[in-house]
């Protein structure tokens, strides 16, 4: 006799209800370690960013506010980077939003994952970042993505936080961020934050034309322009591996292409031939 789920299998794996499937649990305790490691991990390179903002003119307390309100890493480099090559306010922004955008697709998902109180979802937005993402993804229960969600994001916003203000008190300490060769700092660490997610073909290519581009326009357009041409490289990227997509179902699983259908019209001449 097949076994069937019950309510209180559901109730025990609250993923069951979507697959009807049970999944095995995972240690609290195991959730816990790894979310810690990521949140301490990625929350220390908030030290990057507080010494490239102050580098780039703004003030401490301006630094500090930027990962209290924004606390979207990539986002932040993009802005001060910006302002730091001479950019418009408001051009500078424009590039930090566009690289802000991916977060409202991810609460998309995560919404339905975490299925958090109405009173909370508003709280959690604010944590939801590539990093809070990918652990609570990794999860085989929605408790475990809560713990990890949670955990994640409140480690590393708080160290975030700490070290950003430790980093731009050193940069306004030293004086010229310039002379000490810290204005590398964060554009190595955006690239490191970076290369982990380029996993296939078409992510690297989009990386590439975008590198390309920015780097191509600098000299050519106002600060901050270039980073928001750099965007087209996705769409073009997609463009092109749907046409390739295409093209590949149209073709034969012998590799020959589909040969377009006609009708010829009845040879007329012949028949009446055979008729004389």
């Amino acid at each position: 006799m097949a076994e069937q789920t019950t309510p209180a299998d559901v109730e025990a794996d609250p993923r069951a209800d979507m697959t009807g499937d049970r999944t095995p649990r995972k240690p609290d305790s195991a959730v816990v370690r790894d979310a810690l490691g990521v949140g301490i991990a990625v929350g220390l390179s908030g030290f990057a960013f507080g010494v490239t903002s102050a580098g780039s003119g703004l003030t401490v307390p301006q630094t500090c506010a930027l990962s209290l309100l924004v606390f979207t890493g990539a986002s932040q480099f993009a802005l001060v980077g910006a302002l730091a090559g001479g950019g418009n306010p408001f051009t500078a922004a424009a590039g930090a939003f566009f690289l802000g955008v991916r977060n409202a697709f991810y609460g998309l998902r995560l919404s339905q994952l975490l299925s958090l109180p109405r009173a909370l979802r508003p709280f959690a937005a604010h944590w939801v970042i590539d990093e809070t993402t990918a652990v609570s993804l990794a999860q085989p229960t929605r408790r475990a993505a809560r713990i990890g969600f949670t955990v994640t994001g409140l480690s590393l916003y708080v160290l975030w936080n700490i070290t950003t203000l430790l980093g731009a008190l050193g940069a306004e300490a030293i004086g010229d961020t310039d002379a000490w060769g810290l204005d590398a700092a964060g554009p190595a660490v955006f690239l490191a934050l970076l290369a982990p997610m380029l996993r296939t073909p078409t992510e690297r290519a989009v990386a590439g034309i975008a590198v390309v581009l920015g780097l191509g326009l600098l000299p050519v357009l106002p600060a901050g322009v270039p980073v928001l041409v750099a965007a087209l490289a996705a769409p073009a990227v997609l463009y092109v591996e749907g046409r390739r997509t295409a093209a590949r179902e149209g073709a034969r699983p012998d590799g020959t292409h589909h040969a377009p259908h006609t009708h010829h019209a009845p040879n007329t001449h012949n028949t009446h031939k055979e008729d004389r």
